[in-house]
């Protein structure tokens, strides 16, 4: 999941060699940090937030197999 994000994050900034992607897991739930470099925090959020939630939404779809709930969250 982690790769996946990765992924879809660095095609969409300027600066790639800057995304981290950072996982925190408790008994029901992950949550995936998302840090890119201040520049494009903007891209990654999208105006709207739309770029963000379909990025929520893909990963919330491939995590469907997993019995925990799965999040994104994007820090700076």
């Amino acid at each position: 999941m982690q790769d996946l994000i990765t992924v879809i994050a660095k095609a969409l900034v300027d600066h790639p060699n800057d995304v981290m992607v950072n996982a925190v897991e408790d008994e029901r739930s992950i949550t995936y940090e998302l840090s890119v470099h201040p520049d494009d925090v903007g891209k990654v959020i999208g105006k709207q937030g739309r770029i963000a939630k379909a990025l929520r939404t893909v990963v919330t779809s491939a995590a469907v197999k997993t019995s925990k709930r799965v999040s994104v969250e994007i820090v700076s």
